[in-house]
């Protein structure tokens, strides 16, 4: 079962997983996306692969570490946290609502696009 948590939740589930080793937030978003809206990495590494190179780039992802997927409203995150577990990554989980949620729950100067 993938962890589905709002972005409010985040610093909860980051340091719940701090004993399998340093958490990770994929962003999944395609670059014009990521122009317009970004998180920073507070607590936690940021990486950000689109969706669509995932499967050629998975060698740049530890299956240990704990991952958190992102995209613009979580339908993306979710569909690569499951290719994720399916490949035998153990620690992820979706970031429910996306980066639209983040903006709501954390972080109102994020645009909403």
């Amino acid at each position: 079962m993938i962890d589905q948590i709002r972005p409010g939740q985040l610093a909860q589930w980051l340091q719940s997983m701090r004993a399998h080793g340093e958490p990770m937030v994929l962003d999944v978003r395609e670059p014009h996306e990521l122009q317009v809206a970004s998180v920073s990495a507070d607590g936690f590494t940021l990486l950000t692969i689109p969706m669509g190179t995932i499967p050629t780039r998975m060698n740049e992802l530890d299956p240990d570490q704990p991952i958190a997927c992102l995209c613009h409203h979580g339908a993306r995150s979710m569909n690569v946290a499951a290719f994720l577990q399916s490949h035998g990554f153990a620690h992820v989980a979706n970031i429910a609502g996306g980066i639209h949620a983040w903006s709501a729950e954390l972080d109102p100067s994020i645009p909403v696009y």
